[in-house]
């Protein structure tokens, strides 16, 4: 090498980011799945009332208690790890004491007035709420598709419900009205960090663990309301066993997962499946009747729940088509060039 020579310097060679491949149908069919088997839970957990003459909120609570015990068991006999680390911990613990509230106030608003008012107000607003937390957020990922699926699904639950007969007190309607939003903003709440996942953390994990102890924390007010005794039968141990399963355990665990990869108002609504499965199942097995108004309510809902699944799709494959576009070239300065176009533009 002669004096004065340069060396040539290597130009860095941009490296692609690997982007994780995401399905859009899977999470959509894990929400689906979670909507079916929750509207197993109403059914199953009306059989466990009568069989055992618990109140619905010790059913309740029994439900969040056998369902996050039976996956504990399956983390125990499968050696998977156990939680690990502030961050996951804390994780358990919101998805506890929300479960905790959603279940809690919700049935408390039943004993006040009437199911129709709980369920209308619960699961009508707690897909508004989180449409609404994610336009707040900047995250408008759903459209108008969903903006129209969230309006015929409002509409066909009211009339799938029905409104409450009168015979209550204002104040006492006020009191459930104001516990059955509540119950929604646990939901609600529960649907948008449960789209945020943890490092270290799996759904079953996180559902397992979270549940059990939402459970155990619910228990107390649920014997100092109305009693947590019965008698251990083999059909109201079966019913227990099947409520905490499906309803809970696996449809809980589905709902989680389908919240990885599909937004979380399309989530919401999804959910919307839980009271057109349940009236079905309670007119076919427990004789139920729909009147005029109940049969129109249910095509309707089935109507925005096809929308908001289309709307679910379309919202996911775009967020695909996004990940999978390339990384704009840095320039000198440090920034995109756009980005550095822009910022001039602005300063000009």
């Amino acid at each position: 090498m002669t004096a004065g020579s340069t060396v040539p310097v290597p130009v860095p060679v941009p490296v692609p980011v690997p982007v994780p491949v995401r399905r859009p149908g899977t999470g959509l069919a894990c929400l689906v799945a979670a909507g079916l088997l929750w509207g197993t839970g109403g059914l199953t957990g009306r059989l466990l009332e009568r069989s055992s003459g618990l109140p619905a909120l010790s059913v309740a609570a029994y439900r969040l208690a056998t369902g996050g015990a039976l996956i504990v068991m399956v983390l125990i006999l499968t050696g998977r790890r156990w939680p690990a680390g502030r961050a996951a911990w804390a994780r358990i613990g919101a998805i506890a004491g929300l479960a905790a509230v959603f279940q809690g106030c919700y049935f408390t608003a039943v004993s006040l007035t009437s199911v129709s008012l709980a369920t209308l107000v619960t699961i009508g607003s707690a897909p508004v709420l989180v449409l609404a937390a994610e336009r707040v957020h900047g995250q408008r990922r759903t459209g108008r598709l969903a903006g129209c699926a969230t309006g015929l699904a409002l509409a066909g639950l009211g009339l799938l419900a029905g409104l409450p007969s009168g015979g209550f007190p204002e104040s006492t309607v006020l009191a459930s009205a104001g516990l059955a939003v509540l119950a929604a903003g646990g939901f609600a709440t529960l649907t948008l960090i449960g789209a945020r996942p943890v490092a270290g953390l799996d759904d079953l994990t996180a559902t397992g663990f979270g549940f059990a102890l939402g459970g155990l924390a619910l228990l107390p007010v649920a014997a100092a309301s109305g009693g947590v005794g019965f008698t251990p039968g083999p059909v109201t141990l079966l019913l227990l066993a099947a409520l905490g399963t499906g309803p809970t355990a696996v449809a809980y665990t589905l709902y989680f997962r389908g919240l990885r990869t599909a937004p979380a108002g399309i989530a919401a609504l999804l959910s919307l499946l839980e009271p057109l499965t349940g009236t079905i199942l309670a007119a076919l097995i427990l004789g139920d009747r729909l009147g005029p108004g109940g049969i129109a309510g249910a095509v309707i809902l089935a109507a925005a729940l096809v929308l908001a699944a289309v709307a679910g799709r379309r919202a996911t494959a775009f967020l695909r088509r996004a990940e999978s576009r390339p990384a704009p070239a840095q320039s000198p300065g440090g920034h995109p060039p756009a980005f550095r176009a822009a910022r001039d533009d602005s300063s000009s």
